[in-house]
């Protein structure tokens, strides 16, 4: 897949006035810690201009030879500014706090919510490091920008108004030279703007892909690792790596061009603000005080605006990564209501294919009835479009064309969570999820108590060994916990089915991954979950296939032969050669096998 394509098929993002609108529902819950927020920044950037006018009185007493009296006077001042700025600091980043934060933290809830409803088709498409990019990194940039640069944001901000306003209040003609700096720091401000956009969103993609290649790695290292193929995954990290890193240079580039346009501004600034104030000082305009103040307010602004600055350069970063949580949080949630499909529907595929690539199908038109309770296996050659046809059928595939049924509901068209609730899928790639027994199994119906959770694993002869855990349902299992061996693994995915209740079961090779001495622990174990439901069993053990109502035999993407083992086998066609290789026997009679 190629780097365009595989953007394409991201998971979205906002623009920016659809961020903004995000970002405000969630903020506009929390009015009241909100304005206590800009209410207390507002404190303390007045605050933090009193000491520069007291300065200023300071300078104009000493030069009149006053009192130490009159002197001590703007002292005092100073230092009641200075505990009134950290009294309103710590309100306003403790209020800030509690503003953005849950803030922060329902709208990651709202991702993973979406996220977790999409259809498992378009998740795969965007790839597993997209999705973590966004929950993870995304979520990790906003909440440094909350925790460092919003603050320092509504400091600077606050702080440049009053001292622009302190010039103003000197003298206004101190104010019109403070403004000065002005035309250069907006000039600046355009030539950034509309290169680091760009910018900050290639750099985010870039590491929602370097995230991809890092988990992907890792999680089939075993794979590369037997195949002697290490080093092509290295490289792909490596490459990965390098874009991200390209692009964060790119940026800082950029930003360093930037400070030195700013610098040139502030220059010019200060120099009009020293002339004019020694021009006034000249004429007898201002006071020396006065344009010792003027020429102390303009320095002060270098901070701020300075902040401003690498507050807006981390802005940028974070609302890149605000976009992209919000493109998932914009994502409309898709009607799960509960579809009756009849109480004994039938499963009815009409004419499906598909190809994953424009011009290469990989199955053929298909047409197949599976009856209630009725069991039908699948079987072929590794690449004949077994697990194409398995995922079109339990609704985890789109077919390119063609129609899926269960009775009344559209297993085609529904949301995923719908279909759920009718199909269930259970293939050779489980996963124990990080928590207790009794969690995972909880995944397949919520309200389940334990003599329910108990039933389904007795269901796949799993209850034995899960008494045995050291601490029964409550067992932390998984790669954090009690490790469950691949079949134990099968039986809890099993038992999950079980819980379930489902009219329909898809099996695509569920029992291909335990190996001779747990294969007819799980074979049993699936017959006993399928007992009574209709089934689609892609089978890996061709001793699934003899004990089928009818066999369907795949080759090329297509069905080549069609009925019950002994009818296949009389015919003497694929699946009697099949049948022959798995018995390791060419002369087995039929009657026997």
């Amino acid at each position: 897949m190629s780097q365009t394509q595989h953007a394409d098929q991201l998971l979205p993002v906002a623009d920016g006035r659809s961020t903004t609108r995000v970002a405000w529902r969630l903020l506009r819950a929390r009015r009241g810690s909100l304005a206590l927020t800009v209410a207390a920044f507002l404190v303390t950037g007045f605050a933090g201009i009193v000491p520069v006018l007291m300065i200023g009185r300071v300078v104009d007493v000493v030069r009149d030879d006053g009192t130490f009296a009159e002197v001590l006077a703007p002292v005092a001042v100073m230092l009641a500014a200075a505990v009134v700025a950290a009294v309103s600091t710590t309100v306003s980043t403790a209020a800030l706090a509690r503003t953005v934060a849950p803030a922060l933290a329902e709208l990651r809830e709202e991702v993973l919510d979406r996220a977790l409803h999409l259809d498992s088709q378009q998740l795969e498409a965007a790839g597993v490091g997209d999705v973590l990019g966004r929950v993870g990194d995304d979520v990790r940039r906003v909440t440094e920008s909350l925790d460092e640069a919003i603050p320092m944001l509504l400091t600077s901000v606050s702080a440049i108004a009053f001292t622009v306003g302190g010039l103003f209040t000197l003298d206004w003609r101190l104010g019109l030279a403070g403004l000065a700096a002005a035309p250069g720091y907006v000039l600046g401000m355009r030539w950034y703007l509309p290169r680091s956009i760009p910018y900050y969103r290639a750099e985010r993609t870039a590491e929602g892909a370097r995230a991809e290649v890092l988990v992907t790695g890792v999680r089939d290292a075993p794979t590369l690792r037997a195949f002697g193929v290490e080093d092509i995954a290295l490289e792909r990290v490596e490459r990965r790596s390098g874009d991200a890193v390209a692009i964060t240079l790119d940026v800082f580039r950029l930003y360093t061009r930037l400070g030195a346009r700013m610098n040139a501004s502030e220059c010019v600034g200060l120099v009009v603000v020293l002339a004019t104030g020694y021009a006034l000082v000249s004429t007898g305009s201002a006071s020396v005080g006065d344009a010792t103040a003027a020429a102390l307010f303009f320095h002060r602004l270098f901070n701020p605006i300075g902040a401003v600055l690498y507050v807006f350069d981390a802005a940028q970063a974070s609302g890149a990564a605000l976009a992209r949580l919000a493109g998932v949080a914009l994502i409309p949630p898709r009607d799960v209501a509960p579809v009756d499909a009849g109480p004994e529907p039938v499963l009815t595929l009409q004419g499906v294919h598909h190809a994953y690539e424009t011009g290469r199908p990989v199955l053929a038109p298909v047409d197949l009835t599976i009856q209630p309770g009725e069991h039908v296996a699948v079987v072929g050659a590794t690449g004949a479009g077994k697990s194409t046809l398995g995922g079109i059928a339990a609704g985890t595939l789109r077919p390119t064309g063609g129609h899926v049924r269960l009775g009344a509901l559209d297993v085609t068209t529904a949301p995923e969570p719908v279909v759920r609730r009718h199909v269930a899928l259970v293939s050779q790639e489980v996963h124990v999820f990080a928590g207790s027994l009794r969690d995972n199994l909880l995944l397949a119906r919520a309200d389940a108590d334990d003599d329910a959770l108990w039933s389904a694993l007795a269901t796949t002869d799993a209850a034995g060994w899960a008494r045995a855990l050291p601490h029964g349902l409550d067992t932390v299992v998984g790669d954090l916990g009690h490790p469950l061996t691949p079949a134990q693994t099968q039986q809890l995915a099993l038992s999950r089915v079980a819980l379930l209740d489902p009219q329909v079961v898809v099996l695509d090779e569920a029992t291909a991954e335990a190996g001779s001495s747990g294969a007819r622990e799980l074979e049993q174990a699936a017959a006993a979950v399928t007992h009574g439901r209709a089934a689609l069993v892609i089978a890996h053990r061709l001793t699934q296939a003899r004990t089928a109502d009818r066999v369907l035999v795949m080759e090329d993407g297509a069905v080549v032969e069609e009925g019950s083992h002994e009818t296949l086998l009389r015919a003497g066609g694929r699946y009697a050669q099949l049948w022959a290789a798995w018995s390791d026997t060419g002369e087995q009679p039929v009657g026997q096998a």
